[in-house]
């Protein structure tokens, strides 16, 4: 199916600083406005706006990311406004705070409403199962995997045929090793403080800097790993803190008690993630709570690297077990100190083939052109079912 030659997408994300519902809401614009439509994205901002807008993208700023109710009302005028003057086609939320302006846009506008579980949001009573239930209330629902899809269906008891599951896609242009040159991977090295000659094995767990990621745990299973003597690898955590200044400083002072101080690295954020999977022989994901896609397990393995993440959410489905890399017992660890040994005793050699078979698998089934092939096609079902007079009350 095709997009109308007139298609106006409208986007609605908190801001466009890091992340993959971030990413996603990039990746979706640009394939709009080369199929010929307009892109719109409603959103505080952040460091990603100059990617939207140099791929053809616009930006329409406004605090969509307050949970305040008055200034959410305020929105939804701004975003009333934007619809009919744009001649939006469809309303695409990817957040549940901007969710409930967008929703509310959309419907005193008649237009169509698309919303993007990107997560797995708990709800503990009623009042917040009808908050998180906003992502459900339009056309249709899109889940980045089977796993979140799965959780939705059993969480809100909606139409099935009103969910479609959509994995999150990865640039294989961007996360390409034949584009990434060896002065780029020199001059990360640089900025991270990495001798050239340092031989020992790299293990890079990528993400912001959140109890959630499983950085504590880590440091632990590092300490049991040097108590045991072994002194030949080097974990290195790439992510911003965004403002988490006291966990930032529990890491550092775990690290610091540990004597880990030569082998685990703190580097902040990095703007060359292609770079730094090059750097890397092994990625992790370690996750404490179940990440409902897990981008930074799709994209080491387009890069050619294995993975070790932990046993739960969407990363069951993106690593085969024993073929694309490990799945590790939850927030254990002892366990991923066995898991990680294992793997640095597995030899350049055996790392190498497993990456090979993780970038073959991952780029047959994650590839960001079919994440929004099947996007647009969804935008064009939508589209053709209100137009047919299927659309929902």
């Amino acid at each position: 199916m095709t997009l109308p030659p007139d298609f106006t997408l409208l986007q609605v994300v908190p801001e466009l600083e890091t992340g993959g519902a971030e990413q996603t809401t990039i990746d979706v614009a640009h394939a709009v406005v080369r199929a010929g439509g307009k892109a719109l994205v409603a959103t505080r901002g952040g460091r990603m706006a100059a990617r939207l807008e140099a791929d053809g993208g616009r930006l329409a700023q406004m605090p969509v990311q307050t949970k305040n109710p008055l200034v959410m009302l305020g929105n939804a005028a701004r975003l009333v406004d934007l619809i009919r003057k744009e001649k939006v086609s469809i309303v695409h939320a990817r957040s549940r705070a901007p969710a409930f302006s967008a929703l509310w846009a959309a419907q005193a506008t008649g237009t169509p409403f698309v919303a993007t579980y990107h997560g797995v949001y708990n709800a503990r009573n009623g009042l917040k199962r009808w908050y998180n239930a906003v992502m459900t209330r339009g056309d249709l629902v899109i889940a980045n995997s089977d796993y979140t899809r799965g959780h939705v269906l059993a969480e809100h008891g909606i139409d099935p045929a009103r969910i479609v599951s959509i994995p999150r896609g990865v640039d294989l242009e961007r996360f390409n090793p034949s584009w990434v040159g060896a002065e780029r991977v020199q001059a990360l090295r640089e900025a991270w403080g990495l001798d050239p000659k340092d031989r020992r094995v790299k293990l890079l767990l990528a993400g912001r800097l959140t109890r959630i990621k499983g950085h504590l745990m880590i440091v632990e299973a590092a300490r049991l790993m040097k108590a045991q003597g072994r002194e030949d690898f080097l974990i290195i955590f790439a992510g911003d803190d965004q403002g988490r200044t006291g966990y930032r400083e529990e890491v550092e002072g775990a690290i610091a008690a540990a004597g880990l101080s030569g082998e685990i690295r703190l580097v902040g954020h990095c703007d060359d993630m292609p770079a730094a999977y090059q750097i890397c022989d092994i990625a992790m994901l370690p996750t404490t709570k179940p990440e409902s896609f897990g981008r930074t397990a799709v994209e080491p393995q387009v890069m050619g690297k294995p993975v070790l993440a932990s046993d739960h959410g969407g990363t069951t489905e993106t690593v085969l077990h024993g073929e694309t890399g490990w799945l590790v017992k939850v927030d254990d660890a002892e366990a991923w100190a066995s898991a990680m040994t294992k793997a640095i005793e597995m030899g350049p050699a055996r790392l190498a083939a497993m990456g090979q078979a993780a970038a073959n698998r991952a780029r047959r089934l994650y590839s960001v052109d079919a994440m929004c092939e099947a996007t647009l096609d969804a935008y064009a079902q939508v589209l053709a079912a209100r137009n047919s007079g299927f659309a929902r009350p």
